[in-house]
């Protein structure tokens, strides 16, 4: 003869077992986003000094002494390309003075001296690996994109509703917890209130 289960002691099986299974799930989706999550708060923090500084480019200048060219304008400027290795087409080349030609590419610009072969290269190239986590960021990728996008939102919101409901007690939601998230509401209310609303 089987004895019987306490009611009780069901009951009390069901909400340790609810809260093992929201644990798990808290600690997988964690998992699964730990990538999106660092390309979007590295990226966060480089978009929220663009005043200070270009997080996408950094800026280099450097001189070469390629001897004295001969020709035109176009054909002093493919000599400078034919002897710095640059495969692309300029967008504009002309002759600002006689010892002056200019050859222009799209984040770059070549100074040269035709007479003296001294050539300045200046230009912008891309941050490692910062410009293509802007790009991501600021979704400007093709449209499949958003739809990633979107799903680290929602798990973002799930993995802070499930968070609230992880631990009993006073350190849970009705304690400690709904002071800390008490908190963290108040602060962009706050802000708003002070700073004025956009």
């Amino acid at each position: 003869m089987t004895a019987a289960v306490p009611v009780a002691k069901k009951s009390a099986n069901v909400k340790v077992q609810w809260r093992v299974l929201l644990r798990a799930l808290h600690r997988d989706m964690g998992y699964v986003i730990v990538g999106l999550t660092f390309i979007y708060a590295v990226s966060g923090l480089a978009v929220n000094h663009i005043a200070d500084w270009d997080p996408n480019f950094q800026s280099y200048e450097t001189t070469h002494e390629l001897g004295p060219l001969a020709g035109d304008p176009d054909a002093v400027a493919g000599a400078v390309r034919a002897k710095l290795g640059i495969a692309g087409a300029p967008r504009e080349v002309y002759s600002a003075a006689d010892d002056a030609v200019e050859v222009l590419f799209d984040r770059r610009t070549l100074h040269v001296n035709p007479k003296t072969g001294h050539v300045i290269d200046e230009g912008q190239k891309p941050r490692f690996l910062l410009r293509v986590a802007n790009w991501l960021h600021l979704n400007r990728g093709k449209k499949a994109w958003r739809y990633i996008a979107d799903t680290y939102a929602a798990i973002l919101l799930l993995l802070s509703a499930s968070g609230m409901f992880m631990i009993k007690g006073p350190k849970g939601l009705l304690g400690r917890g709904a002071v800390l998230v008490g908190l963290g509401i108040a602060v962009p209310i706050v802000y708003v209130t002070l700073a004025g609303s956009p």
